[in-house]
Formats: structure tokens, sequence, C-alpha cells
């Protein structure tokens, strides 16, 4: 039934909105930055850095500066030729204003400027501009130097001439605009990793970091370029051969590079870029890469007599155990699925990334037999390995199918069948976990308890892995499946939450996990479904007053507000076990009061670099890694 004519507004040409300049970005910002938590706000950085790598790829520039500013602003400068500043023939207006407020206005749409870039997708500098409290942008060219102040995306001043110059280049200075973004606390770390990826990718390129509110200050040149990379990625690894191997092509337009190295453990750790945008979700060039690097391999064991007439051929999988790579690709017109770029589209980019890499790689393994051979072997053992983890799975599935059910018998599995609002809580041991099961809300949260730490997936092979009861248990709760078999379709919980103790031993637990999801479960952590419990640190009462503290500023703030220390009572909890099931619920698991992280694939990944260096078999990197944060270090279990 219609509801009756006056409660319906009214819908006429004065409703139709035409979002001016850049109120586009301001109104719906997740559209263009994908997000304005902290992977937002980084992203800020990334696109002004990105002009200047396009300046790097146009031959343009061989010195970028990133500075992070006491201030909470964050500055790019590049000796590349500058943004043109003269008045544009079509608006009358300077080029740098046009670059700096106008969306999807740029120089790389024409390809005369710029051959090769990671734009066209309307998302550059004037999105930081729109995003940002104020931003200044200092242009060196023509020999002048020109300077513009904007404020939330709008010039508050015309264009001027702030004096002579004898270089050229662009110096961009932007705070971003804390009514926008839920942070503007600019991660060093974070900012470091991309730029060292990017001298990476750009060989010859000397990228300086400094961080004023520290006073870290680190310079990156990699002459090595992409096998530098595959080096650096290897480094608390055991390589089967050195150097990685390196191949480069060029097929009509798109410049190919790959470098590739085998190591003795069992998992795959690939990296995409096009454009030196990192393709996190894959696309074309990875399909093409992976199916080049299969037939290859296939075709050099069939052609050695390692696999012979009906005997099955090596899979994808087998040829990918324990490969380190970076695929790098230069696109003339890259098609990006989403704003964030994380998946190329380009169909064409498939078959001249198998064909060039199929090649380079063939010639390259008849000019190098001894590691031809080293890498077969590896992949028929990857091979025999597989077949006895299909075996496990299947005898894991007739073990359930016998004991009913097939869900783990741990499991406190919740009364809802719909997977987006069911939860899942992995809680360490089996004390926890029974607080957890009394203090959940049986409707939407399973409990899943853990016994002991769990395996180390980085130093496993497959087959091992499924004879872990642990592992076995996470994999057939989660319900996705692992490695090439992942559908995420079969998710049972769109939450899967770790819950901890705060302790040495909680953290090794969290950081066994989220190996386990990097390495076996990508999709888990790429699509945003794994999260880890923030349970609190102490419990301040005085009379009928409580408090939850999850840091000691936090109980400080909390003893100052009940007017002092006398008569107050401090609780530390060293574990989740400490607590009664109405306090672990009220702090930890009831939606509304509870402190939840959600895990990024960055997360993920820093996790197993952690990993790999703590308990790799290098013992170098450990030891560096222990100097280096040796002073961090508080509240040992000694």
């Amino acid at each position: 039934m219609a509801p009756p004519p006056s409660s319906v507004p009214a819908y006429d040409a004065s409703s139709i909105q035409i979002l001016e300049g850049l109120s586009a970005v301001r109104r719906r910002p997740g559209m263009y930055i994908g997000s304005t938590d902290a992977r937002g706000l980084h992203h800020l950085v990334y696109e002004v850095v990105d002009n200047s790598i396009d300046e790097v790829l146009a031959g343009a520039c061989s010195r970028i500066e990133v500075t992070i500013h006491v201030d909470g602003s964050c500055s790019v400068a590049d000796d590349g030729r500058g943004i043109p500043v003269e008045n544009h023939p079509k608006y009358n207006r300077p080029a740098l204003e046009i670059v700096m407020t106008v969306l999807h206005a740029g120089s790389k749409f024409d390809r005369t400027a710029y051959k090769v870039s990671g734009g066209l997708h309307g998302v550059g500098v004037h999105v930081v501009n729109a995003l940002s409290e104020w931003l200044e942008v200092r242009v060196r060219r023509d020999g002048h130097e020109y300077f513009q102040r904007y404020e939330r995306g709008a010039p508050v001043a015309p264009l001027r001439v702030d004096g002579p110059a004898t270089t050229t280049g662009t110096t961009t200075r932007f705070k971003p605009d804390g009514t926008i973004l839920e942070s503007t606390e600019f991660d060093a770390e974070t900012i470091a990793r991309r730029l060292k990826e990017l001298s990476f990718l750009n060989a010859g390129v000397t990228i300086v970091f400094r961080d004023e509110r520290s006073g870290r200050e680190e310079t990156l040149h990699h002459a090595g370029g992409i096998a530098e990379f595959v080096e650096d990625l290897n480094q608390a690894s055991t390589a089967l051969f050195r150097p990685p191997i390196f191949l480069h092509a060029k097929k009509e337009t798109t410049d190919i590079e790959v470098a590739l190295q085998y190591t003795d453990g069992y998992n795959e750790a690939s990296l995409a870029f096009v454009n030196n945008i990192n393709t996190m979700d894959g696309g074309t060039h990875v399909v093409g890469f992976r199916s080049a690097l299969t037939r290859t391999l296939n075709d050099y064991a069939r052609g050695r007599g390692f696999v012979k007439g009906e005997q099955e051929g090596l899979t994808g999988e087998d040829v990918r155990e324990g490969l380190t790579s970076v695929l790098s690709v230069k696109v003339l017109e890259p098609q990006f699925e989403g704003q964030t770029k994380a998946r190329l589209g380009n169909s064409e980019v498939k078959g001249q990334v198998e064909s060039a890499v199929s090649l380079k790689l063939a010639e390259y393994l008849e000019e190098h037999p001894s590691i031809g051979q080293a890498l077969v072997a590896k992949a028929l053992q990857a091979a025999q390995a597989r077949e006895a983890a299909r075996k496990a799975r299947e005898l894991t599935r007739r073990k359930g199918l016998l004991e009913g059910g097939g869900l783990p018998g741990k499991l406190a599995d919740c009364h809802s069948r719909d997977p987006a609002l069911s939860e899942l809580f992995i809680v360490e041991g089996d004390s926890a976990g029974g607080t957890a099961k009394q203090g959940r809300d049986r409707e939407f949260q399973a409990i899943l308890p853990l016994r002991g730490k769990i395996l180390n997936v980085e130093k496993a092979r497959l087959d091992r892995m499924l004879q872990n009861d642990g592992i076995r248990s996470l994999i057939t709760a989660i319900g996705i499946g692992i490695g090439d078999e992942q559908d995420v379709s079969r998710l049972r919980y769109h939450k899967v939450i770790l819950m901890t103790d705060a302790d040495v031993d909680g953290s090794h637990i969290r950081t066994l996990l989220l190996t386990l999801f990097y390495r076996k479960m990508p999709v888990l952590v790429s699509e945003g479904h794994v999260y880890i419990a923030q349970a609190p640190l102490y419990r301040v009462q005085k009379g009928s007053r409580v408090a939850y503290a999850y840091t000691e500023e936090e109980r400080d703030a909390a003893i100052e507000e009940f007017g002092g220390a006398k008569g107050i009572t401090i609780q530390r909890y060293k574990g989740l076990g400490e607590m009664n099931a109405e306090q672990l619920a009220e702090t930890t698991m009831r939606p509304g009061a509870r402190s939840l992280q959600r895990v990024t694939i960055e997360d993920a990944a820093r996790a197993n670099e952690l990993l790999q260096v703590l308990m790799g078999e290098e013992v170098e990197p450990r030891r560096h890694y222990i100097e280096q944060h040796a002073v961090e270090a508080t509240n040992l279990d000694i």
C-alpha cells in the first residue's frame, strides 16, 4: 500500500545536486582512497609520491625526499620537471591550480608527457588536496620558484612567484584533515616500507625518508632492482641458488620484469606490481606469470625425463612451493578493478606475460641445467606431499562424517546460520575457552578453544600441516578450505576473532595464527574477515565505580577520575582466564562495548615476516632484529 501523498518527500529538479569542485571527494572520501582509517591516510602520501615516481619513469627525476614533520604534516619533494604553472589555454587558470583542484585533471591521459604512469583513475594529488586541512605546493621551473596554498581543497591566494630557482622539481606539503579522516597520525614504518618497495621497483632512484618526530633518517637506493628485492625478501630464508633468476622482456607496449628465487621452505611469497602499484588481489599479469611458470617447468621436466609418459604433471601449487618472486609490469593503459587498483583487468596482458616469461625462463633453464634440475626436484617433492595431503584431507572428511556433522568437537557453534551475522572467537586455552562460552551470545557467537601453540606453517609442508589437530579444527570450523582450494563463499563466519592473552605466549599464538591465515587462507585476510580482540590490562574499582583500562595511561586516567589512589583497587589481568564470564563479555566480546582491531593484509604480512626472522634458519637477521629492538622490550617473562 502506497503511503499518503503528504508523507512522500518532494522529488523535482531542485532535488538533483551537483557537487562542485572537490566536494564529491570530501563527501565520499572512501570512493577515492578506499577508507578513512589509517590505510586511507597513508594512501594520501602514496598518491603524492606516485606523482614523483611518474617523473622517474619519464626519466626526469632521480631523487625524492619524503618527510614527516612534527606538526603532523608530510612533504614530498622531487627533482623532476615541476608541475606546469602557466595559464591553461582553455580554462585561463594556472595549470598547477587546475591539477590541484579539478577532478580528472592531469597530464597522464594523452601519453605525451608520460608514457607510463600509475594514475588515470581520477585519484591523484587533487584528492589529497581535498582531504587536507591545508596543502602547500612549491614548483621550481623556468628559473623561478612558484608557491600556492590551499585549505580543504580551495586556493587561499593566487599563484605567486617566490623568487629565482636554479633547479627544477615540485615540493608538496599537506596536513590531513582530521574532520574527515579517522586517523591523522602517520606511521613511519608503514611509509618506509612502501618507499623501500618503490626504491627496488625503480632501480637507480634515490629516496630519502625522514621522520622529524623521532629523528629517523634513511636513504634508499637499490641499483639491483627487483632481483635485489627478492634477495631482501629472502634474507631470513635459505635460498636454493644465488643470484635470483631475472627475466626482462617487452611485448608490444608492455614492459615485463620478473625476478624469482626458490628457498628450502614450503610457502610462496610472491608480489606483483603494475606501474609500481602493488596489485594485492592479482589480475591478468599474475595469471599469465603463473601459467608460464607451470607450463615451462612441466615442459622441462618431461623433456628431461623427470615426468614420464602418462604420469601426472606438476600443478601450479607444486611449482610455487618455496617460490619468492616479484613481477613488475609497465602497461600503457592499465585497467584496474576499483579505485584502489588492487587487481589488473587488461585481458591482453595475460598473454603478453605468459609468452614472454615462458620463452625467457625456458632459455634460462637451458643455460643453467643444475638450477633447472633443482627446481624440478623440489616441485616433484611438493607433488608427493600434495598427494599425501589429499589423502589426509579425505581421511579427515571421512572421519568427520563418521563422527557426525564434520565440525570440530571443541567448537561451541552459534545458533545463527547466516555467516554475515556470525562470529568465531579463536581462544587461547581451555580455561579461557570455558569462560568465553559462558559469556558469549549463543545466537551469533561461536567459540573454538586452542590447546597450546599451533604448528608453524612457515616451516611445514601441507601434509604435515594437515596432521596437526589445531590446524585441522581451524580449517574445518572456518570452512573456506586452504591454498588453491579456497572458496570464500563457504565462509561460515564473517568475523574470525583472535582472542589471546596479552603476554608473550599470547603474542606468539597470534603471530602463528596470522601466518597460517596469510599463507594458507589469504582471502580471509584480504577481504577483511580477521580481527584481534583487545582485552583490557587493568580493572580499576572504587566503591561501585568500575573502569577497564587497555593501557597504563588509561589506568592512570581512571585513577585520577576516581579522585586519586585512596580506596582504589587495581587488578592487573595477566590472562583472559582471570576474568569471569560477565567481565570478558563486557570488555572484550559484546558488540558496542568491545574493541576489535581489523587485520589488514599488511598486518598479516608483517607478522609472517617477523616469524621468518625470529624462527627461520638464518641466524644473522634474527641477531640484527634483537639488537635493533632490544631497548623496546618491556614486561619480559624471565
